[in-house]
């Protein structure tokens, strides 16, 4: 069983990936200032994902319509973020946003419908 599932996930990775690809959101318009402005806000968020995870494309596909540059870290395939996933989110569940708070306390957001309705509630107003 355990094979079985690799096999759909590479026949599906490249599709997935493809159609995400195909129909990606296009970037909001805004100044150059304007930007600069939402991505000082964003500077305290990072994106842990997996590259073709479904939930992940949707999470990064909301990053673009709203115009959001918001670290994205490999935890799939990149150890440090793996470990810090785990250690400090508490599970190596994908996607999770990490929102470091003015105060310094950490939060460790999990489901891609939760992030998403953060996101807009937090920025979805400046795009």
């Amino acid at each position: 069983m355990k094979y079985f599932f690799k096999i759909v996930r590479l026949v599906l990775q490249p599709i997935i990936l493809l159609i995400d690809r195909l129909t990606r959101p296009a970037w909001p318009k805004r100044s150059q200032q304007e930007q600069a402005l939402l991505d000082d806000k964003t500077s305290n968020l990072a994106l842990y994902q997996f590259h073709s995870c479904p939930f992940c494309v949707i999470t990064r596909r909301t990053l673009r319509r709203l115009g959001l540059n918001i670290e994205l870290r490999d935890a799939q395939n990149d150890p440090q973020w793996r470990q810090e996933l785990i250690e400090q989110g508490g599970k190596r569940q994908v996607p999770c946003l990490r929102i470091h708070n003015e105060d310094g306390r950490v939060e460790w957001l999990y489901e891609s419908k939760d992030i998403r309705r953060y996101l807009e509630q937090q920025y979805g107003d400046t795009a």
